[in-house]
C-alpha cells in the first residue's frame, strides 16, 4: 500500500498519477487551510501595464509559454518602472519574491529595485549553490527586502515572513501558478519569527495567470487530462472590467461583491473561493470545546480541558493565540487576525486534549462549581449564581497561567513588525 501526499496533484507536464495511485482518499482545499489558520488568505491585484493583449498572443511550448517571447514584452523600462511603482504603493513594506521570465529580465528588474532604494537580490540557476544559499540567508535575516528569481524558487523553498508575490510572467499551468503564489501563503510561527505579524499575502500579477486560471482551487485529475482553457469571467459593475468569476473583490478597481453578486453568475453557482474565510460563528459551532469570554468584554477567550487549554487575547489591535498542556510551558501559537488565532488555539486543543469528557457536549460543564473551585476564585464568584463548573475551570486555568500569558504577549508585542 502506498500513501501519497502532494500540494499540486495536477502536474504541469500533463502526466497523470494513475499509474501509481488508483484513488483520491481526501482533498484538502485552499479554503479549508485558510479557515483552519494553516495558510493566510491571498489578496490578488491583476495589474495591466498595457501588455495583456500582447501576452495573450504568446506562443506555448511543450512546457509553458515561450519565456523569451514573454521577456520581449515584459522586459521594457516603462513596464518595469510601473512594476516598482505599484509594488511600493501596495506592498512596499513587505518581504517579496518576484518571478521573472528570463535571467536578463530578472537582472533588469533587480537593478530597478536597487535604483529605487530597495534592497534586492537575484537568484537564478546559473549561480553557484553557495551564492544562492548566501542570498537566501540574507533574505531570511531581513537584510534583503526583495528576492528576484527565474524558475528557482517555484518549489522547494520556504520563508514564511514573505507576504508579497510578484508575477512578471504568465503561467499556462495552474499548478505552476499555485506553486508561485504558495511561496507567500505560509503562516508565521511566532516562536521562530518573533514580532512578525502576517495576516495576508499580496499577489501582484502583471501577467495573465490570474485571468487565465481564475482561482487557486483545483480538482484532482489522476489521468492528467485537465485542460488549461480560459477561466470563466464576469463583468465588474464598477469598472466594467472582465475579471475571474471566483473573485470576491475586483482586482482592478477594488469593488467588493455582495453575496447576491456572487450567487448571480452562471445560473446561481457560487464562486469557488467566495467566503473561504470561515466566520467566527462557524468556527465556534464546529469546535469540540466551549469557549468562555473571561471578562465579558470579548477581548479574552479561553477553552480548557483536562490535559490542555487554549486562549486568544487582544492587545493594541492585535490578537494573540496561546496554548498550554500538562508538563509543557505555554506556547505562543499565532499573532494576527481574531478568526485565524481562534482556529490556531482550537487546533492546539484538538491535538493535545485526549479526554472526550472535556467536550462541550458533556453535561458536567453546565453543573454548578465545586466548593474546591470556589476556594481558588475571587470571593465575588460565590454570589454569581450563573457560574458553571466549566466557566470556573476556565477562570482558574487563566488565573494559574496569567503571568506566563502576559509575558508571552508582552515579548511578542515588543519587537512587533508587520509582514502584512
Amino acid at each position: 500500500c502506498i500513501f501519497g501526499v502532494t500540494a499540486t496533484p495536477n502536474r504541469g507536464d500533463r502526466k497523470g498519477l494513475r499509474e501509481v495511485f488508483d484513488n483520491v482518499a481526501d482533498q484538502v482545499r485552499l479554503g479549508e487551510l485558510i479557515a483552519s489558520g494553516h495558510l493566510v488568505p491571498p489578496r490578488t491585484f491583476v495589474i495591466d501595464v498595457g501588455v495583456q493583449d500582447e501576452l495573450r498572443s504568446v506562443r506555448k511550448t511543450m512546457s509553458d509559454f515561450d519565456m523569451a517571447e514573454v521577456a520581449g514584452i515584459m522586459d521594457r523600462a516603462p513596464v518595469t518602472d510601473e512594476v516598482i511603482r505599484h509594488w511600493k504603493e501596495k506592498a512596499g513594506d513587505r518581504q517579496t519574491v518576484v518571478f521573472c521570465s528570463t535571467v536578463a529580465h530578472a537582472e533588469h528588474v533587480t537593478d530597478a529595485f536597487r535604483a529605487a532604494g530597495v534592497s534586492a537580490a537575484l537568484i537564478h540557476g546559473d549561480l553557484a549553490v553557495e551564492t544562492r544559499k548566501a542570498i537566501l540567508t540574507d533574505y531570511a535575516a531581513g537584510d534583503i527586502r526583495v528576492v528576484v528569481n527565474v524558475a528557482v524558487l517555484t518549489e522547494g523553498w520556504d520563508h514564511p515572513p514573505t507576504s508579497c508575490v510578484v508575477l512578471l510572467r504568465p503561467s499556462s499551468y495552474k499548478s505552476t501558478m499555485i506553486q508561485m503564489v504558495g511561496r507567500g501563503l505560509r503562516t508565521v510561527d511566532p516562536e521562530e519569527h518573533p514580532g512578525i505579524v502576517k495576516t495576508d499575502c499580496v499577489v501582484l500579477d502583471f501577467g495573465t495567470s490570474s485571468l487565465i486560471h481564475g482561482t487557486l482551487e483545483q480538482d484532482v485529475d489522476l489521468d492528467g487530462k485537465t485542460e488549461t482553457g480560459e477561466a470563466p469571467t464576469k463583468t465588474c459593475p464598477a469598472c466594467e472590467a472582465e475579471i475571474p468569476l471566483a473573485a470576491t473583490e475586483c482586482p482592478l478597481c477594488g469593488e467588493a461583491f455582495t453575496r447576491e453578486d456572487l450567487d448571480a453568475g452562471e445560473g446561481g453557482a457560487a464562486a469557488p473561493l467566495s467566503g473561504f474565510m470561515m466566520t467566527e460563528i462557524d468556527l465556534l459551532k464546529r469546535s469540540s470545546f466551549a469557549w468562555v469570554d473571561l471578562y465579558g468584554t470579548d477581548d479574552a477567550l479561553m477553552a480548557t480541558g483536562f490535559a490542555a487549554w487554549g486562549g486568544i487575547f487582544w492587545l493594541d489591535g492585535v490578537w494573540y493565540a496561546i496554548g498550554g498542556a500538562k508538563g509543557e510551558r505555554p506556547h505562543l501559537l499565532g499573532v494576527g487576525e481574531r478568526t485565524v488565532c481562534l482556529a490556531q488555539a482550537d487546533d492546539w486543543l484538538n491535538t493535545h486534549e485526549t479526554d472526550e469528557s472535556a467536550f462541550k457536549t458533556r453535561s458536567w460543564l453546565r453543573q454548578p462549581p465545586t466548593e474546591k473551585q470556589l476556594q481558588y476564585l475571587p470571593p465575588e464568584c460565590r454570589h454569581d449564581f450563573g457560574l458553571t463548573r466549566y466557566r470556573a475551570s476556565a477562570l482558574m486555568t487563566f488565573g494559574f497561567n496569567k503571568r506566563a500569558i502576559r509575558q508571552l504577549i508582552d515579548t511578542a508585542a515588543r519587537p512587533e513588525r508587520r509582514a502584512a
